[in-house]
């Protein structure tokens, strides 16, 4: 049992591959190799496929650290710390 799933993962690695990436191709990745990954040669190009292909990238744009100006301008000091 234990090898039939193994051999399933095994089949289905280009799909694997391009859903961990999160690939914006994976739905035709995955349709290329449930119908032609049984030709070796659909296989390896849905491997290569998932492989090559640009991983999306998301830009995150932070606020300034910290909120406050850098350099605040505090009240003086009271007369008997100087």
């Amino acid at each position: 049992m234990i090898h039939l799933l193994f051999l399933f993962a095994l089949y289905f690695l280009p799909a694997l591959i391009a859903g961990h990436r999160h690939l914006h191709e994976r739905a035709a990745i995955t349709l290329l190799n449930l119908f032609l990954g049984w030709t070796f040669i659909g296989w390896v190009i849905a491997l290569i496929w998932a492989i090559v292909a640009p991983s999306p990238y998301v830009v995150y744009a932070h606020p300034t650290y910290p909120p406050y100006p850098p350099n605040p301008q505090y009240p003086p000091y009271p007369p008997y710390y100087r």
